[in-house]
């Protein structure tokens, strides 16, 4: 994603591009969409309104749909850019998705008039974390969810990202942190609720070759430094 406020950092040119890929859409947010409906757990909500918060050039709009069944589908972005794409991405999918330019910080949209808020990999580009959380509960019903999906500052903060993206350092957060952070909101969620992936593209390092070429076994959590966090969140009715 790319912004025009300053509540936001602005993505470079690559990391634009790198969104609109085949990787990004297969690798990144098919699988975090995947996990975040085995947390829902079965039968998974369909229909209502479900906002998707950073929703870039749209990649995820069919990934949603396909998912959730929303019965409205609502995008919201900075970038007046991106939004164009993400137009393109609806009309191309046959999808009436309703795009909405504006800031996670101060979102347009009426107190408890959303069922559903996704937050894929938007809330480490963010300035103003507490109050686009804020805003996150204010428009979820009593009993809506937020799905939440995350690098960690142990990712972010890595010469491979550093190089290639552009992030607000001093706002990073350990999975922990993010955990902490959802749970003062007022946010309810149990340990089943929360998932922590480690995936090949998430470590810098060595992207996982030597674990997928058998010279090494992963380390198990608790003594690995977390890249990802997902949350299945509940606004408490």
């Amino acid at each position: 994603m790319t912004y025009a406020s300053d509540t936001y950092v602005e993505e470079t040119r690559i990391g634009f591009r790198f969104l609109s890929t085949h990787t990004w859409q297969h690798h990144v947010l098919r699988v975090a969409i995947n996990d975040l409906k085995r947390l829902l757990g079965e039968p998974s909500p369909q229909g209502g309104t479900l906002l998707d918060v950073g929703c870039g050039q749209g990649k995820s709009f069919r990934l949603l749909r396909d998912a959730f069944r929303p019965a409205r589908l609502l995008g919201l972005d900075a970038d007046p850019h991106s939004l164009d794409l993400a137009r393109a991405e609806a009309a191309r999918e046959g999808m009436a998705v309703e795009l909405i330019a504006g800031d996670c910080a101060r979102i347009e949209l009426p107190d408890a008039s959303v069922d559903t808020v996704f937050c894929h990999q938007t809330f480490h580009h963010l300035v103003e974390q507490e109050k686009a959380l804020a805003e996150f509960w204010r428009v979820l019903k009593p009993g809506g969810r937020l799905l939440f999906a995350e690098s960690t500052k142990a990712y972010i903060d890595t010469w491979v990202i550093r190089w290639f993206f552009r992030h607000p350092m001093h706002v990073q957060k350990s999975a922990d942190e993010y955990v902490a952070m959802l749970r003062d909101q007022g946010f309810a969620f149990e340990p089943r609720h929360v998932s922590l992936p480690y995936l090949w593209w998430s470590r810098s390092r060595d992207f996982g070759l030597l674990e997928r070429w058998g010279i090494r076994k992963p380390p198990p959590p608790g003594r690995r430094e977390e890249t990802l966090v997902n949350v299945v969140a509940r606004k408490p009715a």
